[in-house]
């Protein structure tokens, strides 16, 4: 009988379904799993279920029945591939349930910055309407999202997604080619080209050692001063600092981050340390989190492991 463990049940809210695998098992969850905690609620573990627990090779080692891990995630980092695969340890993950929710995030934050929301609510509350005296006041740009550019940085289903969005509200849609390419793919501007012409560019790709820190006080400093970045990717891929920097210094005009190099996030983050910034819109890893797309990761999880247990293992990577 398959014994599964759910090391990181919080991480999927309460009130979201998790279906039952179809086949004979024992199911024991755990809210969350400190490193410390792990080799014994897997000890006898031959499936796992993970979000963002690590799951490393010295852990790896000293669980000898495990044959699956079932990430609740798309991202993998938190697993090591290359034992698993020497090892014969399947390692499913989620894919494709987050392509309405986390584009439809990014265009929120999107139409807050480019509109100065959090700026015109934060000086409403301090009393600048009053001070005014007039029936509404211009505190900070507006500007429209029509006849914008926006910049995508990958292209897969969430950029192809963010992409279809915003051609829909008028705006030209340019996808940047990779840092540093000598030539560029049909379809793709030189990665500074579109740092120059973006009036909005969103971050959809990867991180990984090549785009660590693939915006930083270079690349800002490109961008047009009336530009926004929106990074609902993955922290890393940005430069906190440099981000704040730019912000203070008017190189750029707005930013929105859902994603923090650390997460969760201490007061030493540059972001956090921000945050009364009028034009520094913060959210907390939540854009991929709307009930459906919950959901269909819940359902998919589970179909991932039934798929397993039947012998036609898919979503492995």
């Amino acid at each position: 009988m398959e014994q599964i463990v759910f090391l990181d049940r919080d991480t999927i809210p309460a009130h979201i379904t998790i279906p039952s695998p179809s086949f004979e098992h024992q199911w024991a969850e755990y809210p969350s799993t400190s490193p410390e905690q792990v080799l014994e609620r897997l000890e006898n573990a031959t499936i796992a279920i993970t979000n963002k627990v690590v799951l490393d090779a010295g852990t790896l080692a000293k669980l000898p029945k495990l044959r699956m891990i079932a990430i609740a995630a798309t991202g993998t980092n938190n697993v090591d591939l290359t034992y698993c695969r020497e090892y014969g340890i399947t390692v499913s993950n989620i894919r494709g349930y987050a392509v309405d929710s986390v584009p439809e995030h990014a265009i929120a934050m999107m139409f807050a910055l480019r509109r100065n929301l959090l700026g015109y609510h934060q000086d409403i509350q301090q009393g600048v309407w009053q001070e005014k005296k007039q029936f509404c006041f211009f505190t900070h740009p507006i500007n429209d999202i029509r006849g914008a550019t926006l910049g995508l940085i990958g292209s897969g289903g969430l950029g192809q997604a963010m992409a279809t969005l915003g051609r829909a509200l008028g705006m030209k849609v340019i996808f940047a080619e990779r840092k540093g390419a000598g030539t560029c793919r049909e379809g793709y501007l030189p990665f500074n080209e579109v740092l120059a012409q973006a009036d909005v560019l969103s971050l959809h790709c990867p991180l990984t050692s090549e785009t660590h820190n693939l915006i930083g006080s270079d690349e800002l400093a490109q961008m047009k001063d009336s530009a926004i970045v929106i990074n609902t990717g993955r922290g890393g891929l940005v430069n906190e600092q440099a981000l704040v920097d730019a912000l203070r210094s008017g190189d750029i005009a707005g930013a929105g981050c859902d994603v923090f190099t650390e997460e969760p996030a201490g007061g030493d983050s540059p972001l956090i340390a921000n945050s009364d910034l009028p034009n520094l819109l913060l959210t907390p890893h939540v854009a991929w989190g709307s009930d459906s797309a919950i959901q269909t990761l819940a359902n998919q999880l589970i179909d991932n492991i039934n798929a397993f247990a039947a012998g036609e293992p898919k979503n492995v990577v």
